[in-house]
């Protein structure tokens, strides 16, 4: 009769035991997301002084000029006529890049007074021709879809 009692504590002590054990998480899925870099390669700068503004935009809104709507933007300074940026680790998709060579560094695009035209030099993926007003964001798109993709900006200066 003493089996008894020692084979109830063993089943108590059994289910006390899966009753308390952590539940073990399934494995997250492997991220189905690719990325790649973009090397953008800049051309054509007049003067080695100021600053150089790249900006990445992963949708029209704002491009090219709305800083505060871009994906990704980074800021150097001016060393030579030509110049290299990279961005890494972009998620595959469809962009379009903006340069602005501020040559005064004060963070902004000088304009004439009267009608807006830029007094310092700008330039956009894809080199569309210029005409009236800004370049449209679909004139400038790409689309990322390797592990790194290179591009060249050629600058322009009104």
């Amino acid at each position: 009769m003493k089996i008894f009692p020692a084979f109830f504590l063993a089943i108590f002590l059994a289910g006390a035991v899966l009753l308390h054990a952590e539940e073990v998480p399934a494995p997250l899925p492997a991220s189905t997301v690719q990325s790649g870099d973009l090397l953008i390669h800049i051309t054509g700068l007049r003067k080695i002084v100021g600053q150089l503004g790249v900006s990445l935009y992963n949708s029209s809104k704002g491009f090219p000029g709305n800083y505060s709507t871009v994906y990704a933007k980074t800021l150097k300074q001016v060393t030579a006529t030509t110049d290299e940026v990279r961005f890494t680790n972009l998620p595959y998709g469809t962009y379009a890049v903006s340069v602005l060579h501020d040559e005064n560094s004060n963070g902004k695009l000088d304009t004439t007074f009267l009608i807006g035209i830029p007094k310092e030099g700008i330039g956009v993926s894809n080199n569309p021709k210029a005409r009236r007003g800004p370049p449209k964001y679909d004139e400038c798109t790409f689309t990322l879809d390797s592990k790194q993709l290179e591009t060249t900006i050629s600058m322009r200066y009104f």
